[in-house]
This record gives C-alpha cells, sequence and structure tokens, in this order.
C-alpha cells in the first residue's frame, strides 16, 4: 500500500532562479495573506510570516508542482524539527480548535471596553498561523481560486518573536508588506547540504546548471557533502515517468 506521506518535507516554487536563492541563502519567510473570514474574523484578512513545506508522497507530487512550481527541494524531518516546523491543522468550521480561535481573538482584539489583550492577541496569532479549512479561496497571480487544502499536507515554518511587528491586517498590507519581508531576510531558515534530500528541477537541460551553482557557489561547505548534493539532483520530467 503506497504509504500517504512523505519521510521528507518539499517546498516548491516556479523558477530556477528562486531555487538557487535557496540553496545559498537559505528560506526567506514571506508575509502570506490569510481569509479568516471562515471563522468569523471582523477584519476578514492578515499576512502572517512563513514559509510552506508539504510531506505529499512523490506519487502524489504532480498536482502540488503543477500549481506551485516544478523547482524544488526535499529536506529532512530531523532538520524540521530541528527548526520547530509543524503541520497545519486543518479545520471543518466547527470545533476546539475554532472555538480556541474566536475566543482568543474576540477577548484579545474585539473586547466590548476595546482594550487590548497583547498576551491574548500574541496566542491568537501563533495558532492562526497554523489553522487553515479544509477548503476555501486562495489567491494567485490576483486570481481568487478554489483550493483543496486537506489535501496538500502542508507544513510551516513560522517565527514569531517581537509578534506585534509579524501581523499584517488588511490596511497594512500595501504601506509595509514589502518592507517587513525586507526586515526577515535578515533571519533566514538555514540550510546545509547534509539536510538536503532532493533537489528538483523541471527538466534536464536545467540540471548542468544547477551543478555549476553547487560547486561554485557552495564551496564553504565540506567538498564530501557536496558531492553527495551532487547526485541529490533530479528533473521532475524524469522522475515523473516512473511515479
Amino acid at each position: 500500500m503506497p504509504n500517504p506521506k512523505s519521510e521528507r518535507l518539499f517546498h516548491f516554487t516556479k523558477s530556477l532562479d528562486g531555487l538557487l536563492s535557496i540553496l545559498r541563502n537559505g528560506f526567506f519567510p514571506r508575509f502570506c495573506v490569510e481569509d479568516h473570514t471562515w471563522f468569523g474574523m471582523s477584519d476578514n484578512a492578515a499576512a502572517y510570516p512563513i514559509v510552506c513545506f508539504c510531506d505529499i508522497p512523490l506519487s502524489r507530487i504532480k498536482d502540488h508542482t503543477d500549481f506551485y512550481g516544478a523547482y524544488g527541494i526535499g529536506l529532512t524531518r530531523e532538520w524540521a524539527q530541528k527548526n520547530h516546523l509543524e503541520p497545519v491543522i486543518y479545520s471543518a468550521g466547527y470545533g476546539s480548535v475554532l472555538d480556541v480561535a474566536k475566543y482568543l481573538w474576540q477577548e484579545g482584539v474585539e473586547a466590548e471596553d476595546d482594550h487590548f489583550d497583547f498576551d491574548r492577541f500574541s496566542y491568537f496569532a501563533r495558532l492562526a498561523r497554523y489553522i487553515k479549512p479544509i477548503k476555501g479561496k486562495m489567491t494567485v497571480g490576483g486570481k481568487i481560486l478554489d483550493k483543496e487544502f486537506y489535501q496538500e499536507n502542508e507544513w510551516r515554518y513560522a517565527p514569531y518573536d517581537d509578534l506585534e511587528n509579524k501581523v499584517l491586517f488588511k490596511g497594512d498590507f500595501g504601506a509595509k508588506r514589502e518592507e517587513e519581508n525586507k526586515k526577515l531576510e535578515n533571519k533566514p531558515l538555514e540550510i546545509s547540504p547534509q539536510d538536503i534530500k532532493y533537489i528538483f528541477v523541471s527538466n534536464d537541460t536545467e540540471i548542468p546548471k544547477v551543478v555549476d551553482f553547487i560547486n561554485t557557489e557552495l564551496g564553504h561547505f565540506p567538498h564530501t557533502d557536496l558531492k553527495i548534493l551532487l547526485t541529490r539532483v533530479l528533473s521532475l520530467n524524469s522522475v515523473e515517468s516512473d511515479l
């Protein structure tokens, strides 16, 4: 019986340059907009700094790469645990997790006396960035699309230090999002060759560019680790025919 989960955590992006940036710099968290109307939040969207991963088995990866991009990296569970990645909690729109989130939001921000309770708000924000509905809307390239979130097996890295500066509400997206994203580049989620089990490119013709990049740009890592890393580079076109 096929394994419903992978032992690796994958991150995919739409460009080869994006993949090479990850290999060089690690992952930069970015403020991602989450639609909260599904659990009754009055301000219907908030953005949190996150990096998204999935543990979809390779036998199911094509639908994911068609949506998010054909350039990716697969990392070990040990790396994920060390860096405190957590799986998303999927909500059916009712139940205890949703009740707790609503309570923290209402008591922390929407209290009748207009008193902002930072402690409750901070716990709300830490929880809300890990909750998604089973299905919902997602904005991609300016288009609003229907998405079955539950199929994504999503994990997230979400820093929460200095939390008051790590949540942007709807009115702040345009003014602050780019500036806050730039600040997050000072604290990347780092990786090393030993953490990497797969490097995916779209087709075979792009493999030499990745090999050259590893040899020229990652020379500060041990040579033995780089030799092993070179064996991890695969093209999705080649792999998909065998899945």
